[in-house]
C-alpha cells in the first residue's frame, strides 16, 4: 500500500525542457520507494518545448490532476510584439542586453505586476481546488516544486490549512536568482518577493536546494532545516550508447541563451580550424535544443558557420545520444555573478555521458566544484584562451590516437534511483512528523 505525496509542479509532461526532468524522474522511481507521486499541475501551461516522448516516463502509479490555469502572456507577447508560438521566444528575455521600449515595458510589468510570476493568478484556485480535494483524498505530504515561485504559494497556504507537512523543493533561488536584478522591480515589488520568499522558508517544514551554495544561502535566511539533493541522470537513459560517428563533436545540449556565448572558445575553434586542415575536417559544433539567435550569429562571426549543425529542440532521447556521441561537451554558464551557486541540470547528464566536460565560467563556482571532484573535464574561465586551447588540443589529440581522455569517477550518486532515494527518505521523515528543525 502506497502513501500519498501531493507534487505541485508547473511543469509536466509533454512539456520538454530542464523544468519538467526532476520530477518526473522523482515520480518514475518513487513508486519503488513505498510512494504514490499525485501531481498537480496546470491543463494549459505556457510551452517553451514540447517532448511527448517524457509522458513514458510517468509509471501508472502516478495521479496526475490538471487544472486550467489563467495567465497574462498574452498581454506579454502583445506588448513585445511576439505574437504567437512561445517556443520562438528567447530562451530568456530577463537579461541584461539591450532592449527595446516594449521589451522594458514587458520586464516592468512582469516584475512589479504578476508577484512572483506570471502564474499567481493560479494560486487562489488551486487552494480553494486543494483543499476540498484533499478533505476527499488526503496526502502524507506536500511537495511543490519552483520556480514558478508561485507554486510554493499555493503549497503554503493548502499547507498551513490542513496541517499536512510540506517540503518546498527549490531548482533555483528566488531573490539571488541572476536575472532577478533585471527585473525593474520597484522598492514594494521587491520587498514584497523578499516577503513572500521569507515566509516560504519559515513556514515549509523542510526546504531542499539543488546546490550547495544555494544550500547555504537559504539556510542563512531561515531557521527551518535545508537540505540538499541534486539534480542527477537517470542511468536507464543511457544504457545504449551509439556508435562513434568520425567527427570531433563539439556539442552543447539543452537550453543555450545569448547571455552565456563562449567567444573565447569559438576563437580557440577557428584558430585551430585555421590552421589545422585535419581538424578542419573532422570538426562539428552540434547544438541541440533551443538555441538563441545571436549564439548563431556569434559561430558564424567567428568564421565557424561551415562547421555548424544546429538541430534545434529535439526529444530527450537523442540529446541523449547527441552528449554520447560528443568529442567534448561544452558548458558555458551565463555570464551573470549570481550564477556561481548555479548546479545546471545538464552538467549530471553530461556525467552520465561519460565524455569530457569543458565547463566556462567561474573556477570556484558549484559547477566547476563537481566537474573537478569527479575529473570529468575542467572549467575555465570565460576569457582564458591558453587553458581552454589546452583542453581542446588534448580532446583533439586523444581523438586522432582512438583514445578518451576522460577519466571520470563516483558519479554514481547522481544517478537519479540515488537522488529519489534522497528524496523519499526525506519525505519519510518529515511524513512521520520527525523534527526537522535544527
Amino acid at each position: 500500500m502506497y502513501r500519498r505525496a501531493l507534487i505541485i509542479s508547473y511543469y509536466w509532461p509533454p512539456t520538454g525542457g530542464s523544468g519538467v526532468q526532476r520530477w518526473v524522474k522523482f515520480s518514475k522511481y518513487l513508486p519503488s520507494e513505498g510512494w504514490q507521486p499525485v501531481v498537480y499541475t496546470p491543463l494549459n501551461p505556457e510551452q517553451i518545448t514540447i517532448d511527448e516522448s517524457l509522458a513514458a516516463e510517468v509509471p501508472a502509479e502516478v495521479e496526475v490532476i490538471k487544472r486550467k490555469i489563467l495567465e497574462p502572456y498574452g498581454i506579454y507577447r502583445a506588448l513585445t510584439g511576439k505574437k504567437g508560438n512561445a517556443q520562438k521566444g528567447e530562451v530568456n528575455p530577463i537579461n541584461a542586453q539591450q532592449k527595446s521600449f516594449k521589451q522594458k515595458l514587458a520586464m516592468w510589468v512582469r516584475g512589479n505586476l504578476f508577484i512572483p510570476d506570471p502564474r499567481c493568478w493560479w494560486v487562489g484556485p488551486s487552494v480553494r481546488f486543494l483543499k476540498k480535494y484533499l478533505k476527499e483524498h488526503p496526502v502524507d505530504v506536500i511537495i511543490s516544486t519552483g520556480p514558478p515561485h508561485s507554486m510554493h504559494l499555493i503549497a503554503r497556504k493548502v499547507a498551513l490549512a490542513t496541517g499536512t507537512p510540506w517540503i518546498a523543493d527549490f531548482r533555483d533561488p528566488w531573490t539571488r536568482m541572476f536575472y532577478f536584478k533585471h527585473l525593474g522591480l520597484s522598492h514594494y515589488a521587491a520587498a514584497k518577493h523578499a516577503r513572500l520568499e521569507k515566509a516560504v522558508l519559515d513556514d515549509a517544514t523542510v526546504v531542499v536546494a539543488v546546490s550547495p551554495l544555494v544550500q547555504k544561502e537559504f539556510q542563512g535566511m531561515t531557521d527551518t532545516k535545508v537540505e540538499l539533493i541534486t539534480n542527477g541522470f537517470d542511468e536507464s537513459d543511457y544504457m545504449v550508447r551509439p556508435g562513434a560517428d568520425g567527427r570531433f563533436n563539439v556539442t552543447h545540449t539543452g537550453l543555450f541563451a545569448s547571455d552565456g556565448i563562449p567567444d573565447t572558445l569559438w576563437k580557440v575553434l577557428s584558430d585551430k580550424a585555421e590552421h589545422d586542415e585535419e581538424f578542419a575536417q573532422a570538426l562539428r559544433i552540434r547544438l541541440v535544443g533551443k538555441t538563441d539567435a545571436q549564439v548563431i550569429d556569434s559561430i558564424q562571426m567567428a568564421g565557424l558557420g561551415e562547421y555548424l549543425d544546429n538541430l534545434g529542440y529535439q526529444p530527450h532521447k537523442v540529446a541523449v545520444e547527441e552528449q554520447m556521441k560528443a568529442a567534448v561537451l561544452m558548458l558555458p554558464l551565463r555570464k551573470e555573478p549570481e550564477y556561481k551557486a548555479v548546479l545546471p541540470g545538464k552538467l549530471f547528464e553530461y556525467l552520465a555521458a561519460r565524455r569530457p566536460i569543458l565547463g566556462i565560467g567561474q573556477k570556484d563556482g558549484a559547477m566547476a566544484t563537481i566537474v573537478a571532484d569527479v575529473n570529468a573535464g575542467k572549467t575555465c574561465e570565460w576569457e582564458d584562451y591558453e587553458g581552454i586551447k589546452r583542453f581542446i588540443d588534448a580532446a583533439w589529440e586523444a581523438f586522432r590516437a582512438g583514445n578518451d581522455i576522460y577519466e571520470g569517477r563516483e558519479i554514481d550518486r547522481f544517478s537519479r534511483r540515488s537522488t529519489t532515494h534522497q528524496m523519499a527518505a526525506l519525505i519519510e521523515r518529515i511524513a512521520n512528523k520527525e523534527n526537522t528543525q535544527e
